[in-house]
């Protein structure tokens, strides 16, 4: 049977966490059924839920989606202790659509600040850097997660979108202070495999975000990027009578002790669906016929 937990910030979480992106941005659920889809995936084991301050759809709402995982998290009936609350900052939206990059210093530190304040917590438990700003050294955008952690605003640092170099660097600065990378790892999108040996050997969590790439289409992807379909996972996933999505999550539990996906959900039936991947335990005959690339798509 698959391990139904994972290590993450000194403490143990569900392996799948919930991305609640798709609760805030463009084309979200009203209120109620975004919070009925953290509750679900509360009742459904997830014990981590990712935001970000940017994760908002209108000029003027930043940390919308942070208010909302907070208000649903307290109107929630059961114990939430136990939930791990990682949010993001030095990303934003100027509500056109387009995604802005600032990592200096003075505005991750200002940042963490809100969001703690967003969050009602006195100090954030996994507070990642969202993308590396191509303006700022890395060394001093790191610097700044340094500076929140001997501050106690953060009580754990991750990194986003980087390379293993960016990785190594920011290692070498925050040292155990730095638990977790976040990128984009799916069926559809391997580009980050030598970041999750990275990861693997130094002890830290990999978090894959839009990890049902090629499956399902990601809350960035346009009209035009349908998912793949009669793939290997789709055949599986017959052979098994469960979805292809469960079966993605399930095969990059696979992949690594470190690997923690991120599944978005918009829909209480879907978080519920992809925590339950967590049972799935696949054979090494369907691991080799899954590690095939996805056949391309054209026209």
């Amino acid at each position: 049977m698959p391990n139904p937990q994972r290590t993450l910030a000194g403490t143990t979480v569900g392996a799948i966490g919930l991305g609640a992106m798709p609760l805030s941005i463009e084309h979200r659920p009203d209120e109620s059924r975004a919070v009925a889809t953290v509750h679900a995936a509360l009742d459904a084991g997830v014990t981590l839920i990712d935001t970000a301050d940017s994760y908002h759809w209108h000029a003027g709402e930043e940390g919308h989606n942070e208010r909302l995982v907070a208000r649903a998290l307290a109107g929630y009936g059961g114990d939430t202790s136990g939930v791990l609350i990682a949010t993001k900052g030095g990303r934003g939206r100027p509500g056109d659509g387009s995604w802005t990059v600032t990592g200096t210093p003075e505005h991750l530190k200002r940042a963490a600040r809100a969001s703690a304040g967003r969050l009602g917590v006195d100090a954030i438990g996994l507070y990642q850097l969202h993308k590396p700003d191509p303006d700022v050294p890395w060394a001093e955008s790191v610097g700044a997660l340094r500076e929140l952690l001997d501050a106690g605003t953060i009580r754990a640092a991750g990194i986003s979108n980087v390379t293993t170099g960016q990785i190594r660097e920011a290692y070498g600065i925050l040292g155990d202070g730095l638990v977790s990378v976040q990128n984009q790892y799916s069926p559809a999108v391997r580009d980050s495999e030598p970041q999750l040996r990275l990861c693997t050997e130094l002890g830290l969590a990999f978090l894959p975000w839009s990890p049902l790439g090629g499956i399902s289409r990601s809350s960035l992807d346009g009209p035009s990027g349908p998912a793949s379909a009669g793939t290997a996972f789709h055949r599986v996933a017959a052979a098994h009578g469960i979805s292809p999505q469960r079966v993605a999550l399930a095969w990059l539990l696979a992949r690594s002790p470190a690997v923690i996906p991120l599944p978005g959900a918009s829909r209480p039936a879907s978080i519920t669906d992809s925590a339950a991947a967590v049972g799935l335990e696949l054979t090494e005959a369907e691991l080799t016929e899954l590690g095939a690339p996805l056949p391309s798509r054209t026209g």
